[in-house]
């Protein structure tokens, strides 16, 4: 089923490469928001939206703007719904069916930080969840944005550049 849709998606986005854009910036956003992320494979289909850049022409620019935008903002939210909730948020689903969690993620952004913030994005189980942590421990606005706009715009290269240069290198 999710092999079907992912491979929907890449077809689509390779007919009709105006939308390539707004379909990574709700890809990329999904992948980073809370809860959302559990439920959405996009990793997988932007890796593929990457191999569809290398082999066809389409603009690379664009969809990766729109990849590094969606991520910061899917964590900005998750900010602020994290800001905004606190620890109540421990007893909504899906976080209230792992009680563990949310205190691994505290411990974690104790531990680390700012620092926290921008490594949680490059890994999976933390991409999402680092960010409602953070606003849920109350980091202050500045230094969440700083380590969250750098590691948007790593990890928007990161998840499209393998499939760009995999095609580029099989062409």
């Amino acid at each position: 089923m999710v092999d079907h849709i992912s491979e929907a998606l890449l077809n689509f986005v390779g007919d009709h490469q105006a939308w390539a854009p707004a379909i990574v910036f709700a890809l990329a956003f999904g992948e980073s928001l809370a809860f959302i992320s559990l439920l959405l494979p996009a990793t997988a289909i932007l890796l593929g939206v990457g191999g569809l850049i290398g082999a066809a022409d389409i603009a690379l620019w664009p969809i990766w703007c729109a990849a590094a935008l969606g991520a910061a903002f899917g964590d900005w939210l998750s900010y602020w719904f994290g800001a905004r909730y606190s620890y109540a948020i421990a007893h909504m689903w899906p976080l209230s069916r792992d009680p563990e969690l949310l205190p691994r993620g505290e411990a974690f952004f104790r531990k680390w930080g700012m620092l926290g913030v921008f490594f949680g994005r490059f890994f999976g189980p933390l991409r999402s969840i680092t960010p409602l942590v953070a606003g849920i421990c109350g980091m202050r606005q500045l230094p969440f944005q700083i380590a969250n706009l750098a590691s948007a715009v790593i990890w928007a290269t990161g998840v499209l550049a393998p499939g760009i240069v995999f095609m580029q290198w099989l062409l």
